[in-house]
């Protein structure tokens, strides 16, 4: 199975269908994305595991947020600034 994940996430080109996100605006998705990366890379360092599971978060985040979110949630996240629950 562990295979099966990383051939799905080597052929992810862009972000694909989500029903829990069903409109056109996609920001929620976005930022949604960006946080379930974030805390399953925590999760996955704690437990001691592969954090090459949570790259599918990753690869979707990035095909959908705008560079200057990401690097302005980025520099948040290193100042202890950031607004979200990671």
């Amino acid at each position: 199975m562990e295979d099966d994940i990383k051939t799905k996430i080597k052929n992810c080109k862009t972000a694909p269908f989500d029903s829990c996100f069903p409109n056109q605006n996609q920001t929620k998705n976005c930022w949604q994305n960006y946080l379930d990366f974030h805390r399953c890379e925590k999760a996955m360092t704690a437990k001691g595991g592969d954090v090459s599971v949570c790259q599918w978060y990753q690869r979707v985040y990035k095909s959908l947020c705008p560079i200057s979110w990401l690097s302005n949630w980025d520099n948040q996240r290193a100042e202890g600034t950031f607004p979200g629950k990671i």
